[in-house]
């Protein structure tokens, strides 16, 4: 081999380091530019990430195609393509046909598919074909932690854009700074297939010169499961910690973070780090993944924590196995091919197949299990070597009884804590999985059992009644309080309707919306404000509480995005206020903003926006674009109502900037919780926005000053902010307004 001056490691470093950044800091760039088309919900980002990861599979592979040729060639053909792809800059979102009710599965992936393909394809290729053009000098030595290097700069670009660039830039910006970066790396790759021009390597297809056999279809299938595991459980715990644990958006983003970082340690060179990690992973495993059938976490921060940390230890030991499992160089790109189809197999079975056979959020307790049955297992207590036991296994079967007890009590006595023998029962079956770490199987045993006990029977008894139903866009879950005479419906964590069962008080408005709510206050006298012929929308359906509000001779319009809520809300044997007060009312299934932006304009006298994912931000509705939308719907003297009430977001500054933009009147009224009461009222903040004086003064009596917020129907000035930026479909940023003291505390709700 005819070698440059030197490897130039710091140039690889920094090719890989800059072409990485690039590919996560488009990736969260383009799920905020799709926003306006379709909502936040924990299934987008996980739809984006599938295609994200297809996308992968398919840079490598074409990474390891291009192996077969001279590193020259590889330059030719590398470069060329760079500036095709080159063509689908600056980024942006293609212009295709809105997807119809239920069609957001496929309708996202292809979206991205053509908005930013071929760019993404052939960044992702660079990671792979620059540890084999640093390979081919033979002083460059392992190529391997180069992709150490590659996930670090991912986790970089993953986190830099919301803590930096989405506040400081608008889209048009970024989007156009990600192109500088874009001919940045192409100078990148161009140096260093520079530094490798004259190097003759053999092809890695070519033999018979390599120095280790082709690796057998069995140690590539294990290469593949091993990887498939920490890719679903990624997608997994995001979508199991936005369902049923804390609904907080940014939590999106740290189990993919986390999981980039599990390769930065795993494909290091610390070992003393890695030795920890395979010691610490079985026994999170079991306190955490012990939990991940519980479906009662009620916005538990630790358990939220718990699971986490449990991704990042879990992952970072597959990895590590993985990293140990590694061929010789010229089979490095085969590895990386395998590696990165695992990637995609786990992303379709919690991102695609699970939504669609599951009713809740299974797929997570399945990986664990499947983490259990791949994870190298050191014995964590070598109990059988201290006490010089010939035959252990009578030992280990008696541990389990003891454990099937256990789990037996923790079923009969769970209620939904730790507290008193629950803890006791739960800490005994803890104890069995650590001393039995040493046999799989009765490790995994001793997990599903812990498992089941700490709420997972609970979990699988409430889909057996018809009461659980999973969407595209998150689990639904309808339940019964006999004691309190209610029904409730949650959507994730956050509670999106209430029905009374007493007899005679089935219609009476609870939750969100009772007599001095806002919205009550405003629809219970919509006769006097727009006439008896009144022309209403409503942007959320819920468990339908507001069309009680109806009276005869108005025109009342449903927005709904989900399919599946529509039929929850219809049905009588779950909730009846759309049976009983409104059966004839037109549900219109499909994104309000695009389903409103086509509605006659000057429609409606009233427009109420309720829509909520989860508690998640509806950011799309809520640009200047978006009520550009809502004018367009609204008579000149129409009354817009939006229902902010929110854990994590302080959103009145938000429609304060909005107001002052477009010279309205604003108020709010805040509706506090009324207590532990039947039908209790649940604390609501709602705006209203008027176009005149005149318009507010009718409606709110006179708004009062602040001081007097939670008096009985009292309306009060919005609280606006100095300097806030008014949000845009280009700009808007969540960081200002986040409620640190609710994500640190994790209130419910």
């Amino acid at each position: 081999m005819t070698a440059t001056a030197s490897p130039r490691r710091w140039l690889f470093v920094l090719t890989i380091l800059v072409g990485s950044f690039l590919l996560f800091q488009v990736q969260p760039m383009v799920a905020r530019m799709v926003l306006p088309k379709l909502g936040g919900a924990p299934a987008v980002w996980n739809s984006a990430m599938l295609v994200y990861q297809a996308l992968l599979l398919g840079g490598y592979a074409y990474a390891h195609w291009l192996g077969r040729f001279q590193v020259r060639r590889q330059a030719v053909i590398h470069l060329a393509l760079f500036l095709v792809a080159a063509l689908w800059l600056p980024i942006g979102i293609a212009q295709i046909a809105p997807p119809g009710p239920g069609q957001e599965a496929l309708w996202v992936p292809l979206l991205l598919l053509a908005s930013i393909g071929p760019v993404f394809f052939v960044v992702s290729a660079q990671a792979p074909l620059m540890q084999r053009w640093f390979a081919a000098d033979s002083r460059a030595g392992d190529p391997y932690y180069l992709y150490a290097a590659s996930n670090l700069g991912s986790f970089a670009g993953l986190i830099s854009y919301p803590a930096l660039v989405e506040p400081n830039l608008p889209l048009a910006a970024q989007s156009w700074g990600w192109a500088a970066g874009y001919a940045v790396l192409v100078a990148l790759v161009a140096a260093a297939a520079a530094a490798r021009w004259r190097s003759h390597a053999a092809p890695a297809d070519s033999a018979p010169v390599a120095d280790e056999p082709r690796p057998t279809w069995r140690r590539q299938l294990h290469w593949l499961l091993i990887a498939a595991v920490p890719s679903g459980l990624m997608l997994s715990t995001t979508t199991h910690l936005t369902t049923d644990i804390v609904a907080m958006p940014l939590l999106w983003v740290l189990p993919l973070g986390l999981y980039l970082l599990s390769f930065v340690v795993a494909f290091s060179n610390a070992e003393a780090i890695k030795q920890t990690f395979r010691v610490l992973a079985p026994a999170v495993l079991l306190i955490a993944g012990g939990q991940s059938l519980l479906s009662t976490g009620g916005g538990s921060m630790l358990v939220a924590l718990m699971s986490l940390v449990m991704l990042f230890i879990v992952a970072t030991a597959l990895h590590d196995y993985l990293h140990h499992l590694r061929p010789a160089p010229q089979h490095l790109t085969l590895f990386y091919l395998v590696m990165s189809a695992g990637g995609v197999v786990g992303g379709l079975f919690a991102a695609l197949f699970a939504p669609l056979l599951f009713d809740w959020v299974y797929e997570h307790p399945i990986l664990v299990l499947a983490a259990a049955a791949l994870l190298p297992l050191p014995p964590f207590l070598p109990w059988n070597i201290w006490l010089k036991v010939k035959n252990p296994i009578p030992y280990v079967l008696a541990m389990l009884a003891v454990a099937g007890f256990a789990c037996w009590k923790l079923v009969g006595g769970w209620d939904g804590t730790f507290q008193g023998m629950n803890g006791l029962w739960a800490g005994l079956i803890l104890l069995v999985g650590l001393l039995v770490v040493g046999w799989r199987w009765a490790y995994i045993a001793a997990l599903a059992l812990l498992m089941l006990g700490v709420g997972g029977i609970e979990t699988l008894q409430k889909g057996t009644d018809g009461m659980r139903v999973r969407s595209y866009f998150g689990v639904y879950t309808i339940t019964d309080d006999a004691a309190r005479q209610e029904r409730r419906l949650a959507h994730g964590t956050t509670l999106h309707g209430l029905q009374l069962t007493s007899p005679g008080h089935q219609r009476r408005p609870t939750t969100y919306y009772g007599f001095q709510s806002g919205v009550g206050l405003t629809l219970d006298k919509a006769d006097l404000l727009a006439g008896p012929n009144a022309s209403i929308g409503i942007v959320g359906l819920g468990t339908g509480t507001l069309a009680c509000y109806r009276k005869p001779g108005q025109a009342w319009t449903i927005f709904e995005i989900d399919p599946a809520m529509v039929g929850i809300a219809r049905d009588p044997t779950k909730f009846s206020f759309i049976p009983d007060c409104a059966p004839d009312v037109p549900i219109v299934i499909g994104d309000a903003r695009l389903q409103l932006a086509e509605q006659p304009p000057a429609r409606f006298d009233i427009l109420v926006i309720d829509a909520f994912s989860s508690d998640a931000i509806p950011l799309h509705l809520l640009t200047a674009e978006a009520f550009g939308v809502y004018t367009r719907a609204l008579k000149p003297d129409g009354i817009l109502l939006v229902h902010i009430s929110n854990r994590f977001f302080a959103l009145e500054p938000v429609l304060a900037a909005e107001a002052k933009a477009r010279g309205w009147q604003s108020a709010i009224r805040m509706d506090p919780a009324t207590g532990g009461d039947a039908g209790g009222l649940a604390g609501s903040n709602w705006v209203a926005l008027t176009a005149t004086p005149q318009r507010m003064q009718r409606l709110t009596g006179g708004v009062q000053p602040r001081e007097k917020a939670y008096d009985d129907g009292v309306w009060v000035p919005l609280a606006g902010r100095d300097g806030f930026s008014r949000w845009t479909d280009d700009y808007a940023s969540t960081l200002p307004i986040l409620i640190w003291k609710n994500i640190i505390g994790g209130r419910e709700e």
